[in-house]
């Protein structure tokens, strides 16, 4: 019993970091209709500048936050004056200018760091074990669990409670109803890549004491986030949540009966999902 227990704290954990990639996924597609492939490569490049502060100043929490705010301007940057000539093309060439993009980020990331995945640490207060009786689990894992909690409820109050998030909600559903009130729409898809940009940089310095950072792990972070979204509903913020978490307990629990199959099961849900409800769980036609 205590070894399913563990898998799906496991399974809520990662569902969480799939949560933080897939909700800026959708924010960026709701309110833009723009298909960013280089998404995951937030992701890569938010586990290396945790290395990277890590390492060079000893202090993870500097890394928690110096790391995201990094890759959030480097997302803002990246809009504002290179991808932001795309808005207007079929989604055909967005595709394989931001894949493009995503390879360009991988390779580069090998030629600084090498091939090789780099481990990191978590912070020395998270290291260890806490005890519940019979159950042990992992501090940092927990802490992981928490903060993400917390985050998804800031999320959730700057969408619904806040003058942005209504404008990011009226673009969702209509961009030139959002220009005819005055609004400077260009502003608000930079700020929207730019936020969707963090949170994928958050994820992965998130995610860097786990599994460390290597250069190939964009490509799945970006495979799974759409599977999140998919399953939780395009545009939807509590889809995302609820998508993530469903993913990543059913990929860590059945890790426990069938390893070589856990995430085959990740696309039996998603096909289950699309066959009773074609928007998502949580999602609006």
């Amino acid at each position: 019993m205590n070894l399913y227990l563990i898998q799906v704290f496991n399974g809520l954990g990662i569902g969480m970091i799939y949560f933080l990639i897939a909700v800026g996924l959708t924010i960026i597609f709701g309110i833009m209709n723009f298909v960013n492939f280089a998404h995951g490569a937030f992701y890569l490049l938010g586990a290396y500048a945790c290395y990277a502060i890590a390492d060079l100043t000893g202090n993870f929490w500097l890394a928690l936050v110096l790391g995201p705010v990094a890759v959030g301007i480097g997302g803002w940057l990246g809009e504002r004056y290179f991808l932001s000539r795309l808005y207007r093309v079929p989604h055909m060439y967005q595709i394989l200018v931001t894949l493009g993009l995503a390879l360009v980020i991988q390779e580069m990331a090998v030629l600084i760091w090498g091939p090789i995945g780099k481990p990191i640490a978590p912070p020395e207060v998270f290291r260890g074990v806490m005890i519940f009786g019979n159950f042990a689990y992992p501090k940092y894992r927990l802490f992981l669990i928490g903060f993400t909690a917390i985050l998804a409820l800031a999320l959730w109050l700057l969408l619904e409670r806040t003058r942005y998030g209504a404008v990011l909600r009226a673009g969702t559903e209509s961009t030139e109803m959002v220009s005819l009130l005055g609004i400077n729409i260009f502003r608000v898809y930079s700020m929207t890549f730019a936020l969707g940009a963090f949170l994928a940089g958050l994820a992965g310095v998130l995610a860097a004491p786990i599994r460390g950072a290597e250069p190939f792990m964009g490509p799945d972070a970006l495979v799974i986030a759409f599977v999140v979204v998919v399953v939780g509903g395009l545009g939807s913020f509590a889809g995302a949540l609820v998508g993530g978490i469903v993913v990543g307990i059913v990929q860590s629990v059945m890790s426990s009966f069938w390893s070589e199959g856990a995430n085959i099961m990740i696309y039996v849900a998603m096909a289950l999902v699309i066959l009773l409800r074609p928007h998502g769980l949580l999602g609006r036609a």
